[in-house]
C-alpha cells in the first residue's frame, strides 16, 4: 500500500496539472475540489495572500488563464514529507503558454513564455489548506523584453531539472536516506548561520568556511531572476553569496538585531517546511530570512538601512554524498518593494511605451 505522502504527491500533482490546462469555466469547480473552503494561498508579489477558494480562482488563476489560454504545467521536481505534524507536497517547474494578453501589467508578447515556480502545498485529508507559490514574475518581465534592474551577476534563463533525472519522486523513499538528506542541508545552513561577516574576510573567507565541506565540486545554484544561476563554490560566492552577505551582513550590534527580532515576532517567520525525500530536501519560510539592508549594494540598490524579510524556498539534490544542486525560488519583487523599489510601478510607463 502506498504511504500517505506518496498518495498526496500523486493526487496534488495530477490536480494541479488539470487546473493548469482547464477551461476557464471549469476552474472554480476544480479549485473547490482541490482546496479546503477556507484555504490560504500565499503567492509572490503582486498577488500576495488570498483567502478562500473564490479568491484563489478569481485573483490567482483567472488572470493567468486569460493571459495564457494554452497554459500547461511542467514539473521538474515533486517531493513530499511531514514537518511539525504537517504534510507537504513541494514542487519546482515551469508553467508554459503563449502570452496572448497582459498579465499583472506585463505586456503580452504573443510568444511562448515560461513562468518558473517553486510551490509548497500543505495537505489535510487530501485537500490543500495552504499554498505557498513563488512564481517568478521578474523573469516574465525579462522574457517580455524589459529589464528594470542592474544586470544580473549570474546567468539568466530557464532552470534545468536534476542532473540525475529523478526529480519526480512518485515512489516511497528510504526514510534513512531522507533523514540524511535533510540533515546535510541543515548542517550546511548551520555553517552559514555561524559565519561572522563582520570579521571582514571577504571572498576568501567565504570560500574557505566550512560550507565547502557540503557542496559538490560541480555544484549548481539556481537563483531567481535578478540574481541568476551560478556554478561551483567560486561562482556561488562571486555571483551571489558575497554580494548578498555584504548587503545583508549577519550582525547583532548597534540595536539592529533588536529590530530584526521585532520583525520575527511580527511575522511569525522561520521555516514552515523542512523535509527530506530520498536524495532531495526542501526548506522554506514565509518569511524565513530577516535582515538589515546596510551593505553597499544589492540588485543595483544602494544600502537603505531598512529591515527586510524574504520569502524563499530551497530545493536540494544530494548526490555523491554532497549537495549537487540547489534551486532557490525567492520573491525578488517583494524584497525590492521593502527596499523602496516598486518594480511594477516603475515599469508602467515603459510597459505602455508612451501610450
Amino acid at each position: 500500500m502506498d504511504s500517505p505522502h506518496l498518495t498526496h504527491k500523486r493526487r496534488i500533482t495530477a490536480a494541479l496539472q488539470s487546473l493548469a490546462e482547464a477551461r476557464p469555466a471549469d476552474v472554480p469547480r476544480l479549485i473547490d475540489s482541490l482546496y479546503a473552503p477556507d484555504a490560504v494561498w500565499r503567492g509572490a508579489h503582486p498577488i500576495n495572500t488570498l483567502s478562500g477558494t473564490a479568491a484563489i480562482a478569481a485573483q490567482a488563476w483567472a488572470p493567468l488563464h486569460a493571459a495564457f489560454p494554452d497554459l500547461e504545467r511542467r514539473d521538474l521536481i515533486v517531493v513530499g514529507g511531514a514537518y511539525a505534524g504537517r504534510d507537504y507536497v513541494a514542487m519546482v517547474g515551469h508553467y508554459c503558454g503563449t502570452m496572448r494578453r497582459d498579465w499583472l501589467g506585463i505586456p503580452a508578447t504573443g510568444r511562448p513564455v515560461y513562468i518558473r515556480y517553486g510551490e509548497v502545498h500543505q495537505v489535510v485529508d487530501g485537500r490543500i489548506v495552504q499554498s505557498n507559490c513563488l512564481w517568478d514574475v521578474l523573469d516574465v518581465i525579462r522574457q517580455a523584453g524589459f529589464w528594470p534592474l542592474a544586470p544580473s551577476l549570474g546567468t539568466e534563463g530557464m532552470w534545468p531539472g536534476p542532473i540525475t533525472g529523478d526529480g519526480l519522486v512518485f515512489h516511497d523513499t528510504d526514510p534513512v536516506q531522507s533523514a540524511a538528506s535533510l540533515a546535510q542541508t541543515l548542517a550546511m545552513h548551520a555553517t552559514l548561520g555561524a559565519y561572522d561577516d563582520l570579521r571582514g574576510e571577504g571572498r576568501e573567507g567565504l570560500l574557505a568556511m566550512p560550507q565547502r565541506d557540503h557542496w559538490h565540486p560541480k555544484m549548481m545554484w539556481y537563483g531567481p531572476s535578478g540574481i541568476g544561476t551560478t556554478r561551483g563554490l567560486q561562482g556561488f560566492v562571486d555571483y551571489h553569496q558575497l554580494p548578498f552577505r555584504r548587503a545583508f551582513p549577519k550582525r547583532k550590534g548597534g540595536g539592529q538585531w533588536d529590530e530584526i527580532a521585532d520583525m520575527k515576532a511580527q511575522h511569525g517567520g522561520g521555516h514552515y517546511i523542512r523535509i527530506g525525500d530520498g536524495p532531495y530536501s526542501v526548506t522554506g519560510g514565509w518569511p524565513s530570512v530577516f535582515a538589515m539592508h546596510v551593505g553597499p549594494d544589492f540588485l543595483g540598490v544602494p544600502a537603505t538601512g531598512k529591515p527586510v524579510t524574504m520569502r524563499v524556498m530551497d530545493f536540494y539534490l544530494h548526490h555523491e554524498g554532497l549537495i549537487r544542486e540547489n534551486w532557490v525560488p525567492l520573491d525578488v519583487l517583494d524584497l525590492l518593494l521593502q527596499m523602496g523599489v516598486d518594480v511594477l510601478a516603475r515599469m508602467q510607463p515603459i510597459f505602455r511605451r508612451g501610450a
